[in-house]
């Protein structure tokens, strides 16, 4: 085992330039980039698992012992997936290029989360390069977390996850440590009513009548929340946003349908009740469809509950340490408007996490997404030097 730590911008740029896109139509795109991760994870050294969690969707997870005697475990944790780059016509420049053009790596991926990715392994290798330390490194580099987050949930289930201390979660916050993240619950409703000639609406029960009284009520529900929870410091408010309604079809306007659906996308923080949302949900589709002598349903697709970490925590307080001393300047707390892998961490592995990493919050899935050189390279620095600090189980 040779003690060379790879360049981190080469290595963004390696990883950029696989297409790995997580769609229906995968083709084993996450192979490809997961088969070179594990390739560079062995050539350290590293004990290495790929396991497949889905046909042609293999998680990479690494294993470094310290040799420096007992101490926790530490995760780093990133995924290998990224969202498609969309029509072509929109990027600049090459989305699989990774060109560097004054100062920012270009590409999609790039900051979600190619060059987290490329900072977790280059941090790790530093950190076991610059000798014995007390504990161990875990390095997992995670599939779908752009979709239902099937990595994270296979890598949560599995014992090594019970074995974890703390993770870092390297996710494009920018240069936020984010302490927190929203829930996401996501809830569909089905309608079923009786389909009818356009010209006799008697002899039908219209489901799309009850599509009005049911995004009006989930709007005022809304505000309900709202007042009842007020703001999060770092995650703002409760959102209930509707992103699907589907009924009868556009070839056959003279057909009252059967069937119409809603579906919402709903933003938690900490201490809003899930469940209490899911049977007021019930409640509106239940008024609204009775209304019109239709039945309806209401499906769970994803339940993702709120999380947050203290800031006294160990891990918390070692990550603010090490961005102060290697950026000069005061660590800033923020939130993950989103969800990340780290929410299943917590959810189903009980793993305590920040999410930090290189690129900007709100430049994930757009075109043209970048990440600032120099952002990668003060992440490797930050994630070495706070792994350093929390394995030795000091925060100074």
């Amino acid at each position: 085992m040779t003690a060379t730590v790879p360049d981190v911008v080469a290595l963004t740029q390696e990883l950029v330039r696989i297409r790995s896109v997580d769609d229906s139509d995968n083709d084993g795109a996450e192979a490809v980039v997961a088969a070179r991760v594990a390739e560079i994870m062995r050539s350290f050294g590293w004990t290495v698992d790929v396991v497949e969690v889905a046909p042609g969707r293999p998680n990479v997870v690494a294993i470094i012992e310290g040799g420096g005697g007992d101490g926790p475990t530490l995760l780093f944790e990133g995924h290998t997936d990224v969202v498609t780059e969309g029509s072509a016509d929109t990027w600049t420049v090459d989305p699989y290029g990774g060109d560097i053009v004054d100062g920012r790596l270009y590409g999609r991926g790039s900051a979600d989360m190619k060059s987290g990715v490329a900072a977790m392994i280059v941090a790790a290798r530093r950190v076991q390069v610059a000798g014995p330390f007390p504990g161990r490194i875990v390095v997992a580099a995670l599939v779908d977390e752009e979709g239902m987050m099937l990595g994270a949930k296979h890598f949560a289930a599995s014992p090594l996850a019970s074995t974890i201390d703390a993770a870092i979660v390297c996710e494009p916050e920018g240069e936020e440590i984010c302490t927190s993240a929203k829930g996401a619950l996501r809830l569909s409703i089905a309608l079923f009513g009786v389909m009818a000639h356009g010209a006799m609406p008697r002899q039908a029960k219209n489901p799309i009548l009850c599509i009005g009284e049911i995004l009006a009520s989930l709007s005022e529900y809304q505000g309900e929340l709202a007042a009842e929870h007020g703001e999060h410091e770092h995650l703002g408010s409760v959102y209930i946003t509707p992103t699907v309604v589907q009924a009868g079809s556009p070839n056959q306007i003279n057909v009252i349908p059967a069937f119409a659906q809603i579906a919402m996308d709903i933003r938690t923080i900490p201490g809003v009740d899930h469940g209490g949302i899911v049977r007021r949900v019930t409640q509106i589709a239940d008024r609204a469809s009775a209304s019109q002598g239709v039945r309806s349903e209401v499906q769970v697709v994803d339940d993702r509950p709120a999380v947050e970490v203290s800031e006294a925590h160990p891990l918390v307080k070692s990550m603010v340490v090490a961005y102060e001393t290697v950026t000069g300047q005061s660590a800033r707390f923020g939130g993950v408007p989103g969800t990340t892998d780290g929410t299943i961490l917590v959810r189903d592995a009980g793993i305590p996490n920040v999410v930090y990493g290189p690129g900007g919050k709100w430049i994930a899935h757009q075109s043209d997404e970048f990440v600032e050189i120099a952002e990668i390279s003060a992440a490797v620095e930050v994630y070495a030097r706070a792994a350093t600090l929390f394995l030795a189980g000091t925060d100074r």
